[in-house]
């Protein structure tokens, strides 16, 4: 049964009934993409939180001159959004794309708030949800000042070895925040 990975999903911070569990999976919509594929482009508003049944997505920033940069990754059993823009209902800061032919779980805004009034759980689903998001996303930023490129890369590859074996190594740079080149630089040294 496909729901049963978002469900396990949910079951490592909350407990649902048989009720629960219907309405949730109720509200969900399934949807499947081909590879490199916009699921969310910037400037269009963000309406869904985004589960990844399977496949592989990736949220990037482009600047002006079309630079892109890779904000994070999202594989399979992960959630991925525009986190600001989804709360707030703004247009998209962010592109996500499919990396590989994917399965998602789409929440929409709207069903989400119902969802909260309706089983209130989900708030705390949620909370830890966030505040995940928010720990890895200081911890990234301090990393990016405090550690040289090398050091993250091989953090990167310790603690995401997954993501690692499904991106390119110019996704992994773009991430990192550095040139293709440089990455290959790194690797080489490692090899050594």
């Amino acid at each position: 049964m496909m729901e049963n990975l978002v469900l396990k999903n949910i079951a490592k911070h909350i407990s649902l009934d048989e009720n629960e569990t219907s309405y949730f999976l109720s509200i969900l919509k399934e949807k499947k993409y081909a590879k490199k594929n916009i699921i969310l482009k910037e400037g269009e508003i963000c309406r869904t939180i985004n589960f990844v049944q399977s496949g592989t997505l990736r949220a990037f920033y482009r600047d002006p001159q079309g630079k892109e940069s890779t904000i994070m990754f999202a594989i399979s059993d992960w959630w991925i959004t525009d986190m600001a823009c989804f709360i707030n209902q703004q247009p998209a800061m962010l592109n996500i794309e499919t990396i590989e032919e994917s399965s998602i779980f789409h929440l929409h805004k709207q069903d989400l708030d119902d969802l909260y009034l309706k089983i209130p759980k989900f708030e705390r689903f949620f909370r830890i949800i966030m505040q995940n998001a928010y720990i890895r996303e200081q911890l990234r930023v301090i990393q990016n000042l405090s550690l040289s490129a090398e050091q993250r890369y091989y953090i990167f590859l310790e603690k995401y070895p997954q993501v690692a074996k499904q991106v390119t190594q110019k996704q992994i740079a773009s991430y990192l925040g550095i040139t293709p080149e440089f990455l290959s630089m790194i690797r080489a040294h490692k090899n050594k």
